[in-house]
């Protein structure tokens, strides 16, 4: 899912793993550091950060406790983020298998509080929005590292670079399969928006397929299902005894059994840590740099028009099997770049003179040097290894449609619905 940049260069990517998606695997891992610049901490397993369990952090987690006076028994991880792990367990009341997620107990709560209420309003809609993840229940919970929110969802299946990762050898979906997604995807994005309620953090890895009902298997085959949970013990490099808020051992996330999965089922956006309304709207967002609407690096005023700008990306991605900006060493300066090789319009003149101090800090004027938007789709889908399964045509008419929405200003992206409406996605 990366692209190596080089100026004036794109190469075909390696596959990166984002550590903001909370349904995610990653291989990213900062343990503690010592004075010595040694991890304190260490562990064969490499999964979240080891240093974030403390005060304020992640809450230590072990397999088989129940949570909110023994409701939910946790048997499995299903990833971790920045702000978060995620956890597969047990409804023991209602007997149904949820997904746990655990924030971090950081004293400031506006992420989490604007993630609750976006969830709460979701909730309270009938019927519920078909392709949005559904929040079944939320509480506190209070721990070593202090007082952590809790969020339960439906349970949920692979994301999508998994799912190609399991059965795409050659790195991207079918066409006809990502004509899908991306349509479910719209249709989710317009019932948000209709909600006057913005993402705020749309990629690949925040799609994820549902799955067909396992309420009445064991938790014996559910757990086969997951896979057996890989678990390294900690310790510490000195020998001395764990400190308290320190889990005994850290869990690797599911790399799920995909054979379970039938491509069949739809999909559903997951994540809303980044979301907010019209009425709550942040000054900035954490959206992966990637995808991150410019608007978002120019500090201007933003809206839910963020999302139409990530759809366009995720769009390019669903088809192509990689994003269309770089995400290896990638910088604002080199993001801006490109997306002036790709956007369908100028740079507006309010953005200028910070693009100008951009450049001035950097030592130089980045020269627009890429292909366009439309050759890079031609480049990259059929120079491909895997077999073309859409037409020079198809390609054609996903560039017009990726083109409405990398617009810089955001008042000229097209809405959801527009896109949904285009007659592509009938045929």
């Amino acid at each position: 899912m990366a692209i190596a940049w080089i100026p004036s260069m794109r190469v075909v990517p390696s596959r990166n793993i984002s550590p903001f998606c909370i349904f995610s695997k990653s291989i990213f891992t900062q343990p503690v550091k010592s004075q010595i610049d040694q991890p304190l901490y260490i562990s064969p397993v490499n999964a979240e950060p080891l240093h974030r369990y403390r005060h304020s952090g992640y809450h230590p987690v072990t397999l088989g406790e129940t949570l909110k006076s023994g409701r939910y028994k946790v048997l499995h991880k299903l990833g971790w983020g920045g702000y978060s792990t995620v956890w597969a367990a047990r409804d023991q009341r209602d007997d149904v298998y949820v997904a746990v997620k655990i924030s971090v107990a950081e004293k400031d709560h506006r992420r989490e509080t604007r993630e609750l209420e976006t969830l709460k309003k979701l909730a309270s809609r009938h019927p519920r929005l078909k392709h949005t993840v559904h929040m079944l229940d939320y509480f506190d919970l209070k721990g070593p590292n202090g007082s952590h929110n809790c969020l339960v969802y439906e349970l949920l299946g692979p994301n999508i670079p998994d799912i190609i990762d399991a059965r795409f050898p050659h790195g991207r979906l079918p066409g006809k399969l990502a004509k899908t997604i991306a349509k479910q995807s719209l249709i989710a994005l317009d019932g948000l928006h209709q909600q006057n309620i913005a993402h705020g953090d749309l990629h690949t890895r925040n799609l994820a397929f549902t799955i067909p009902c396992m309420d009445n298997v064991t938790e014996e085959i559910f757990t086969k299902i997951l896979g057996k949970p890989d678990i390294g013990y900690v310790r510490r490099r000195d020998g001395k005894n764990l400190e308290p808020g320190i889990p005994e051992y850290i869990v690797r996330p599911t790399a799920y059994r995909t054979h379970y999965w039938n491509l069949a089922q739809s999909i559903k956006i997951l994540d809303f840590g980044e979301s907010f309304s019209h009425t709550t709207v942040p000054q900035t967002l954490h959206t992966l740099l990637p995808v991150r609407a410019p608007e978002v690096i120019f500090q201007d005023r933003i809206d839910h028009r963020v999302d139409l700008w990530s759809m366009g990306c995720m769009l390019f991605e669903l088809f192509l099997g990689q994003p269309p900006f770089d995400t290896v060493m990638i910088t604002p300066k080199i993001l801006v770049g490109q997306m002036r090789e790709m956007a369908s319009d100028s740079l507006p003149e309010r953005w200028q003179e910070i693009w100008d101090k951009m450049n001035t800090d950097d030592g130089g004027t980045a020269e627009s040097t890429g292909p366009n938007l439309q050759d890079w789709l031609e480049e990259v889908y059929f120079d491909s290894p895997q077999s073309p399964d859409l037409t020079r045509e198809d390609v054609a008419r996903l560039g017009q449609i990726i083109g409405r929405l990398l617009l810089f200003e955001p008042s000229k992206r097209a809405s959801a619905r527009e896109i949904l409406d285009d007659p592509w996605f009938a045929e």
